[in-house]
């Protein structure tokens, strides 16, 4: 099932009306991925390995996206979960960008892109989803 992003206004702090401002808030490699769908080089992101426990927050608005319980290091170069942290923390969309279909994953508060899921990752849920690093903060316990 695919789910779109929900009301960005969600959470109470105000975000960003437009790119200009998106553009004044991130920095210019966070911006390029968060904002204008980019990628992260592989294997050079700081949350590449699982680390610390903690939350991983959304690098754009704050919102809770995975939890490190579901980090896994899945050996393609970009940190790896099995599940968001909670059913409406992400949303899908079909990329077809790179001329091979792939599922894109949005953050549901801001609709910054973060990465893609894929069918090859571990139980529980056979999912990987395959998040740029810098799209992430985290939140240590």
């Amino acid at each position: 099932m695919t789910k779109t992003p929900n009301d960005p206004t969600a959470g109470g702090e105000r975000l960003p009306s437009d790119e200009a401002e998106w553009r004044t808030r991130l920095d210019p490699e966070r911006y390029h991925v968060l904002r204008e769908k980019g990628t992260d080089p592989p294997f050079t992101g700081e949350f590449t390995h699982p680390g610390p426990q903690g939350v991983y927050r959304c690098a754009a608005c704050g919102n809770e996206l995975f939890v490190s319980d579901t980090q896994f290091d899945s050996g393609s170069g970009w940190p790896s979960f099995t599940a968001p942290a909670t059913e409406d923390a992400v949303a899908e969309a079909p990329d077809r960008s790179l001329g091979t279909p792939r599922v894109e994953v949005i953050c549901t508060r801001c609709a910054s892109h973060l990465g893609h899921v894929f069918e090859d990752g571990p139980a529980p849920t056979g999912l990987r989803y395959c998040i740029n690093s810098s799209a992430l903060d985290l939140e240590e316990n």
